[in-house]
């Protein structure tokens, strides 16, 4: 394992930016792991198409908690079809389909690249990744991202 996964990692579990309610959340959506025991609720807070505030909150392994938190760092600020991209493409790094071009634009999230290697974290970094797209391909309106009711979406995966 590289130094510079264990040094993002550990830096992403002692200091987590964003492991934290969101007051005014517009999308809330918990994601489980069964396999392992991970559990995280994800809010998020989008405003005119743009995702401006987001946070987690739940326990599970540090790879689980980094993801999430390097997750958010890389889609707060951006429109919900950009951070749809990005998670399509660290799905596909996980999964050694993407190009290293691709990676790039996952910033600190590239880190976990080598996460393809451990079969059993596989599922750990992926389940913030597929709770966002879980949240805004199920629950999302079609006309608007923000839904009709001003209380946030809650659901199970």
């Amino acid at each position: 394992m590289n130094t510079f996964y264990n040094e993002i990692l550990t830096e992403h579990n002692m200091n987590p930016y964003h492991k934290n309610e969101i007051e005014g959340a517009t999308f809330t959506l918990e994601g489980v792991n069964p396999s392992c025991g991970d559990d995280i609720v994800l809010q998020l807070k989008v405003e005119d198409g743009i995702i401006t505030d987001g946070g987690y909150t739940g326990d599970g392994c540090a790879v689980s908690q980094a993801s999430a938190d390097m997750m958010l760092d890389l889609v707060i600020g951006k429109p919900k079809e950009e951070a749809m991209r990005l998670a399509d493409i660290f799905i596909r790094m996980i999964k050694g389909t993407a190009s290293d071009d691709e990676i790039d634009q996952l910033e600190e999230a590239s880190s976990l690249r080598d996460i393809s290697h451990m079969p059993a974290r596989v599922k750990c970094a992926v389940l913030c990744w597929h709770t966002m797209e879980q949240m805004f391909d199920a629950k999302a309106p079609k006309e608007s991202l923000i839904p009709k009711e001003n209380k946030p979406e809650v659901c199970h995966l």
